[in-house]
């Protein structure tokens, strides 16, 4: 289950919004951000597509080939569920959260959604020797993260509370702006609103 944080100091931070959900394209930085992003607020941190990994007992890019996407798309969903109701966390998700409405509706308006945006070139290279994410095993994966940026773009906005550049930003620059603005997201009487720093 999620990693646990050193505490709950953070809850003052938090407000009404109990999670902090990370979306984005596949190697933008979501764990990585996430798990630093929840030591800093010292809240628990969960990788949602690490605890399926734990769940299945094996890698998603085998499940993805043994049961296929709808049935992993069905348990995606439903741990996101689980980690929304469960304890104040920041959790990062799989590229493809989005892709279903309900998982869109639940994270905009049960977490503070962070979109971590970044130029599918850029992502090539971090990728280019990948051999874990399923939807990136095909002849050319550049050209299909640059399918799946264009594909996925209008639903990270539609979720998103917040959308972040990465590009240019390091680790620690891009959660401090996070935390810079959940005094602003938690303000807000009706939900989350977007904003981009």
């Amino acid at each position: 289950m999620p990693e646990p944080g050193l505490g709950s100091e953070a809850s003052g931070q938090l407000g009404a919004v109990r999670q902090i959900s990370l979306i984005g394209l596949p190697a933008v930085g979501k764990s990585t951000v996430g798990r630093r992003l929840a030591r800093q607020l010292r809240i628990d941190f969960a990788d949602c597509d690490a605890l399926l990994e734990q769940r299945f007992g094996c890698r998603i890019r085998d499940f993805f080939e043994a049961e296929g996407e709808e049935r992993f798309r069905d348990a995606e969903s439903a741990m996101l569920e689980e980690l929304v109701a469960g304890a104040d966390a920041v959790i990062a998700t799989g590229g493809g959260i989005v892709l279903r409405p309900g998982n869109r509706k639940l994270l905009h308006e049960r977490t503070m959604c962070v979109y971590l945006k970044a130029d599918p070139q850029a992502l090539f290279h971090r990728l280019r020797r990948d051999t874990k994410r399923p939807l990136l095993q095909v002849p050319d994966p550049a050209a299909r993260l640059t399918e799946l940026s264009a594909e996925r773009e209008p639903l990270y906005r539609e979720a998103a509370t917040l959308e972040i550049e990465t590009r240019g930003r390091s680790l620690q620059m891009l959660v401090d702006a996070i935390v810079r603005q959940l005094p602003l997201a938690t303000a807000r009487p009706d939900g989350p609103g977007r904003t981009t720093p």
